[in-house]
């Protein structure tokens, strides 16, 4: 005798469907026994809802909220650069600032220059190689569109299998479903009816005691 014994809630293909009314009433009892505000209120059981901590992304959520223009990147060394006014050979000692001005210039063309030149070295391997890759990409995803659209042709065929099985088994104990069935309604009449006639004896065996007690 198996240790475990395999259960079903429902039999659907056995079972009859329920009623609209029947359907009606379940729909009020659950109603009744929810609360006005059950949508927007968590159940008791679950855990409180701990909000999101947004310390390092607060400001740029703030920005974005605010579209306001990215600063985390400094785009203007990348913009044209305007020389600054002509020196002479004695303003590093009359125009300090002047010098300094040059110097930044010549710091924010170097990064412009590196910048663009590595921009033109990923064109031209965009232009050779971006093709094949995308290529590449695209069959690489197709394989995986198909690996995805196997399985679940597979798992469909298994949940089939496992309806077609269930069928099986529900019609083949159908009829056997049926006689438990009428007799348990017949057991359960004639135990109604040993209880009304017991009923019935107990009252008439008062009424006797009461007659003969007069």
């Amino acid at each position: 005798m198996p240790a475990l014994h395999e259960t079903y809630e429902s039999l659907p293909y056995i079972d009859l469907d329920v009623s609209t009314q029947a359907h009606a009433e379940v729909d009020a009892l659950i109603a009744n026994e929810l609360s006005r505000d059950y949508a927007g209120t968590p159940h008791p059981l679950l855990p409180a809802f701990r909000s999101p901590k947004l310390s390092l992304n607060g400001a740029e959520v703030e920005r974005v909220v605010a579209k306001q223009p990215s600063t985390a990147i400094n785009v203007s060394r990348y913009e044209t650069l305007d020389p600054p006014a002509t020196t002479d050979p004695t303003s590093d000692k009359t125009n300090p600032e002047l010098l300094r001005a040059w110097e930044t210039t010549l710091k924010n063309a170097y990064a412009s220059s590196t910048y663009l030149h590595t921009r033109l070295q990923s064109l031209a391997l965009l232009d050779k190689f971006g093709k094949n890759a995308w290529l590449i990409g695209n069959a690489q995803l197709e394989n995986i569109l198909k690996g995805i659209e196997k399985e679940l042709l597979e798992t469909k065929e298994q949940i089939e299998e496992v309806s077609r099985a269930r069928r099986s088994i529900q019609e083949g104990v159908k009829g056997e479903m049926d006689g438990l069935s009428e007799g348990w309604k017949k057991s359960i009449g004639r135990l109604v009816e040993v209880q009304l006639a017991a009923e019935q004896a107990r009252r008439d065996s008062l009424a006797k005691r009461r007659e003969g007690a007069a």
